[in-house]
């Protein structure tokens, strides 16, 4: 009994630390995933001289499909010719993540639900 009781003690006291581990390391692969679109976005900026003419093309899929391959990170791209905000909004298990919602902008500005300090 005496060990049934210990082994529930430790899973308390573990179990909620874990899986704060865990949504840290997917923040972290969201925070990449926006930062990697960022890069292509200036890049076929500095090509096409606009945002709105940039097509990510396969790069684009590749990305999506890495940062949501799990279901924990959903991204979006919106653009217009001189700006542009990719955001990453928590999904599936994810979405209890108190960070919530990512954004980053072409002039580095980075959102999040709770300060940016917190979550960045």
């Amino acid at each position: 009994m005496i060990v049934v009781a210990l082994i529930a003690l430790l899973t308390t006291i573990v179990l909620p630390s874990y899986q704060s581990s865990i949504r840290k390391a997917r923040r972290a692969d969201a925070r990449s995933a926006l930062t990697y679109v960022a890069q292509l976005m200036e890049r076929l900026n500095t090509e096409k001289n606009s945002y709105m003419t940039a097509s990510l093309g396969s790069a684009a899929t590749d990305l999506y499909k890495a940062a949501t391959e799990n279901g924990y990170y959903a991204l979006n791209l919106s653009k217009t010719a001189t700006t542009f905000t990719v955001t990453a909004t928590p999904s599936g298990n994810q979405a209890q993540d108190p960070c919530g919602t990512y954004t980053l902008t072409q002039s580095g500005l980075r959102g999040a639900s709770l300060p940016v300090e917190q979550c960045w």
